[in-house]
């Protein structure tokens, strides 16, 4: 990143009590004009930003708002912020990732729109097995672990599938074998 040292419009270092939590301990600002930053506000939000969570988090090093960034440089329990007006280069950058992101969430909303299609399709899918295992088991008798390799359906999926054609008298216990249930057509 190019920057020079006019860019940089203030500078605060942030310290850190036991009790109270984050404070300023010192801040300057290098230009008169009187920015939409107050430090004192901000204080906690930028140590926690940037010093928040664990030491296996990435911690980020700058941010970028819409007037203005901030780089921080962590010492001990301390924090060093510079906070700095970006250039052209930094809207134009900010534009062409917008450009990105839109194409993006465009991408990304097709490819949930295909998932939920491929869901439906699921349900049917289920739907079709409901109304196959009665015909399968009409006249026979057959294991759950049994069905639910025939179908290839998880544990799970199949005693749902059991319990519906059941509670809906479709099929019925037969007997059990071990510690499997035999099932049978009503």
């Amino acid at each position: 990143m190019n920057f020079t040292e006019n860019e940089i419009f203030g500078a605060a270092l942030i310290g850190f009590d036991m009790i109270d939590g984050p404070f300023i301990k010192w801040k300057k600002e290098f230009d008169d004009i009187k920015n939409s930053v107050n430090l004192n506000d901000f204080a906690m939000n930028f140590y926690l930003a940037f010093r928040g969570g664990n030491e296996s988090v990435k911690k980020p090093r700058a941010i970028l708002y819409d007037k203005f960034y901030i780089v921080a440089f962590p010492r001990d329990l301390e924090l060093c912020c510079l906070f700095m007006r970006p250039k052209n280069l930094i809207d134009n950058n900010i534009k062409q990732l917008n450009k990105i992101a839109s194409k993006i969430i465009t991408e990304m909303k097709t490819n949930v729109e295909e998932n939920e299609k491929d869901e439906d399709s699921d349900e049917n899918t289920i739907d079709e097995i409901k109304r196959l295992i009665p015909n399968l088991l009409n006249g026979t008798k057959m294991t759950t672990p049994e069905l639910r390799r025939y179908f290839k359906l998880s544990n799970s999926q199949i005693w749902k599938i059991m319990s519906d054609l059941e509670n809906s008298k479709k099929i019925k216990r037969a007997e059990k074998k071990g510690r499997s249930i035999l099932w049978t057509a009503i």
